[in-house]
């Protein structure tokens, strides 16, 4: 990682301040002074800044309850947006989203700067399961579990989807397990049987289950395990 970068993730300043201050000898790297930004560091190297040591940058991964209402987007001209509920965090820029909901959903959302471990989140390749509480319009029969379990087709897709499992737990309502993310796949795989969805809440992404503490809009970092678990 290029030394501007690294000192710049791991103390919250822009990189135009950061090449400042290194042209002004403030950084060392194994001892030496550089005025290089571009020069290449790792977690093995010893880096100070300003005559303090400086710890190696680590990736950031959060957990979000996200609200109803709000999009899944760092800018929207209509909408509040989830990541502007991270303006407190250094760099909100860098982070992103592992998997969005629509404006209308709630729930479980994964915010990372971790490129690698966001792909294994949302990669259909690596059938991360994610599972969702519905509310629908009318009865669920209980024939649509072993429908979704085949596959249904979708209005406009050329190949069925992929098998969901679907647990009733009442008249309306249930929980459906995913391992792909068609645009707005649950809604259209009920509308497919002849149902509508009025209420969405993602509570699990493979391993990682909604903290129940968390109120919409809360977030907070991921545990080791739970990190850990989905890589």
């Amino acid at each position: 990682m290029r030394l501007d970068k690294y000192l710049s993730q791991a103390t919250g300043l822009s990189r135009k301040d950061i090449k400042r201050l290194i042209h002004k000898d403030l950084a060392t790297v194994n001892g030496i002074a550089t005025r290089d930004s571009s020069l290449q560091v790792s977690e093995d190297d010893i880096v100070t800044f300003q005559e303090m040591h400086i710890d190696a940058p680590r990736p950031r991964y959060f957990m979000m309850n996200k609200p109803y209402g709000y999009v899944c987007s760092s800018d929207d001209p209509n909408n509040a947006t989830v990541m502007g509920l991270l303006i407190d965090e250094p760099r909100p820029n860098d982070l992103h989203l592992a998997g969005r909901l629509d404006l209308d959903t709630t729930g479980l959302l994964l915010i990372t700067d971790d490129g690698q471990w966001s792909h294994k989140i949302t990669s259909p390749k690596h059938k991360q399961g994610k599972r969702y509480l519905l509310e629908t319009a009318d009865p669920i029969p209980e024939s649509t579990v072993e429908l979704f379990a085949q596959g249904v087709q979708l209005l406009n897709e050329k190949h069925l989807t992929k098998p969901a499992q679907l647990e009733i737990i009442g008249v309306d309502e249930a929980f459906l397990t995913l391992t792909e993310g068609r645009y707005h796949q649950v809604k259209r795989m009920f509308a497919a049987v002849g149902n509508k969805v009025i209420k969405l809440h993602r509570d699990r992404i493979g391993h990682i289950v909604l903290d129940e503490s968390l109120a919409p809009g809360e977030y907070r970092e991921l545990t080791a395990d739970e990190i850990n678990l989905s890589r």
